[in-house]
């Protein structure tokens, strides 16, 4: 289970093991020529060939022009720019620089005669449109892998008073699919740093008596650990005019510096930057909850899940006849659970536990082993022998497809909880209500039950604010290896 560190003002905050020091440097020092390289390659040589298929005049030619075109709208659109493996190679930027791609070769078609009819050159782009789909999600991958051992990442200096320092090592260090370790501190005043990253320099809380007090020890100590850049939180100490002196300071010795404003789990592509008499704003847009995004959510779940039951049809009789005859009571189990904004809604799961097990859970209380306010045990007794085959592969959660076509739930959401655990919940956790409970969700594909009750409401929770159509997508995809893998089902 991984280690997290408590961010919750006035808690003690246990100490966090940061990720190891890599020496050999970031990842964008390969990434960019090849990402370049397989963005090429995958536009090229399909496209060559579709042209030829079709017929089409110098199809060679064509190929190359159309290739340097479509790294030109990826350069334009920064598309090899660090800050896009941390994205997890989304598809909507990729379609959209296709389509900018389809719309610059119609003007150069329309100004020189480039290239044959334009549904003919659209049908060529198909092919070349999923490898390059398939290229930058193989590239994704790799860094991740990379990533996972330490290696090429960002070193950082962070700078800041000693609480924020321990909560951005430890969000840092609850997740791998970044690429920046925390290798020294700068901390504002004498508190003490609990997360163990080395202390490099103690700047002065009140604005510096000298225009160098600053910078000269943040330097020296980002030359020392051989940072890449610097995190700079802001804060009472830490803002205005000391900021700007001290980016002057960084920028002048070749240090990029990065400004953590205190928001989290917050989706880029909710985040726009604007600027008002001088000021930089961050823009932050609602999460969605209505609208058109809402109404293809509910046609797409409601049409997958009767999908999905006339085709799991035979699966369902074979697991009802299993369940039937491995012990006694009814094929399927109902369970009171509840739904978006508090309404309870009956849910149906295949059977996996003997008939009287609900009067036995108040005996098996203390042997609980989750953290939170769910009831967990990896060797339930109550569990029959078809039962934990059922969990170990999620089987006995199919029938919830009903409760998804009745409107109950959704395909993709946070897990449906019961009324006595969310008669436990605070005011942070009650959000995970705001949207229908999902019958797979980030939970199911990032551990489920091996993950702590702080992981799980945060992975709840950055899905409740920050969900889309094709990140529902991502997950259900995911799915499917969580199932096969069979992590933390029990």
């Amino acid at each position: 289970m991984r280690q997290s560190i408590s961010t919750v003002p006035g808690q003690a905050v246990a100490p966090t093991p940061h990720r190891p020091t890599a020496r050999n440097g970031p990842a964008d020092r390969w990434y960019v020529p090849v990402a370049v390289c397989f963005d090429a390659a995958g536009m090229a040589l399909p496209t060559a060939v579709a042209l030829s298929a079709i017929g089409a005049a110098h199809p060679v030619q064509q190929a190359v022009a159309i290739t340097v075109v479509w790294v030109l709208v990826g350069l334009a659109a920064d598309r090899y720019t660090p800050w896009t493996w941390d994205e997890g190679a989304p598809i909507g930027p990729l379609v959209r620089d296709w389509l900018v791609l389809f719309g610059a070769l119609a003007v150069l078609r329309t100004v020189w005669g480039l290239g044959d009819a334009p549904e003919a050159v659209l049908g060529a782009l198909c092919p070349s449109l999923a490898a390059t789909v398939v290229c930058r999600k193989a590239i994704h991958r790799h860094v991740l892998a990379v990533r996972r051992h330490a290696r090429s990442l960002r070193r950082v200096l962070v700078i800041g008073e000693a609480g924020a320092v321990d909560a951005v090592v430890g969000q840092l260090a609850e997740r791998t699919d970044h690429g920046y370790v925390v290798v020294g501190a700068c901390v504002l005043g004498e508190g003490e740093v609990l997360s163990g990253v080395p202390v490099s320099a103690r700047l002065r809380v009140g604005e510096p008596t000298a225009p160098d007090e600053d910078a000269v020890p943040v330097a020296e100590a980002a030359e020392a650990l051989g940072a890449d850049l610097v995190f700079l939180t802001t804060g009472r100490s830490m803002g205005g005019d000391r900021l700007r002196r001290l980016s002057w300071a960084l920028h002048d010795r070749g240090r990029r510096l990065m400004v953590l404003p205190g928001v989290v789990e917050v989706a880029r592509r909710r985040v726009r930057i604007a600027s008002a008499a001088g000021l930089t704003l961050l823009d932050i847009s609602p999460p969605t909850r209505g609208g058109l995004p809402t109404l293809l959510k509910s046609a797409t779940d409601r049409a997958g899940a009767l999908v999905l039951l006339m085709v799991l049809a035979p699966l369902f009789a074979l697991l009802a006849f299993a369940v039937h005859v491995s012990s006694p009571g009814s094929v399927l189990y109902r369970q009171e659970r509840v739904g978006r904004n508090g309404t309870p809604f009956p849910m149906w799961k295949f059977r996996t536990i003997v008939a009287d097990a609900d009067r036995m859970k108040g005996d098996l209380a203390a042997a609980n082993e989750h953290d939170g306010h769910m009831f967990k045990l990896r060797r339930d007794p109550r569990v029959t022998s078809v039962g934990r085959f059922l969990r170990r592969y999620s089987l006995d959660e199919l029938p919830q497809l009903v409760n998804v076509l009745l409107g109950h739930m959704s395909l993709v959401g946070p897990r449906p909880p019961l009324p006595e655990e969310v008669a436990r919940y605070d005011q942070v956790e009650m959000r995970r209500l705001s949207v229908k409970p999902g019958l797979t969700g980030l939970w199911q594909v990032s551990g489920r039950s091996d993950l702590s009750w702080h992981e799980t409401v945060s992975l709840d929770l950055r899905y409740v604010d920050n969900w889309s159509l094709a990140w529902d997508m991502r997950v259900m995809a995911r799915t499917v290896r969580a199932v096969l893998d069979g992590r933390g089902a029990y």
